[in-house]
């Protein structure tokens, strides 16, 4: 080990208080009635996973784009989650890297260092990583969208489209598509062998 771990407690804080997250509702979807959306954790773990595929397709580096995805909402632990309309008017709104700052301070530099450099990477919007991350953060909420729109919320049909069109990668733009072309539940459909309409 490169530097004495002997005190962890503010790590340990910290592992407590990214379980928030569990609990964290995303906030827009109340917009569009939703009465118990996902958690921002829920949504996390979509977008990591949708991460690995499109930074697969898109050449980039997978391990490192799942990596920024896992992070990229962290600090909702402390801001909860502001939705677009909140933002408008939330001058005050602390900055991603401010925050991380604040939850990092006390941990050992090694931890402290990686956590505050993936947001920072994933905030600055420049690598290919960092891009396949946050097309997977748009992808996730333009799937949900339809699967809560299948759900009979017809109001989340504007964070389908909006969430499309905020998608920039080539690969990630294909699979928007593939998406918008597959039912919510056809993977059930395929899994049980049954016919594809």
């Amino acid at each position: 080990m490169s530097e004495d771990l002997t005190d962890l407690t503010a790590v340990a804080r910290f592992l407590y208080e990214a379980g928030t997250l569990k609990q964290t509702k995303r906030s827009g979807w109340w917009m569009a009635g939703i009465k118990d959306p996902e958690s921002v954790a829920d949504h996390s773990w979509r977008t990591a996973v949708i991460a690995t595929v499109i930074a697969k397709l898109e050449g980039a580096d997978p391990a490192r784009a799942t990596f920024l995805a896992v992070w990229h909402d962290s600090q909702e632990t402390r801001t909860g989650d502001v939705n677009h309309l909140g933002k408008k008017y939330d001058a005050e709104q602390a900055a991603p890297e401010a925050v991380t700052a604040d939850q990092v301070s006390g941990m050992p530099a090694i931890v402290a260092d990686a956590v505050r450099e993936l947001v920072a990477e994933y905030e600055a919007k420049e690598t290919a990583e960092a891009q396949c991350a946050r097309d997977a953060d748009k992808l996730e909420c333009m799937i949900q969208g339809i699967e809560y729109r299948d759900q009979g919320y017809g109001n989340a049909q504007r964070w389908i489209d909006n969430s499309r069109g905020r998608i920039t990668t080539k690969s990630g733009q294909a699979l928007a598509d593939a998406v918008l072309e597959t039912g919510s539940l056809d993977w059930l459909r395929a899994a049980l062998g049954e016919r594809m309409n």
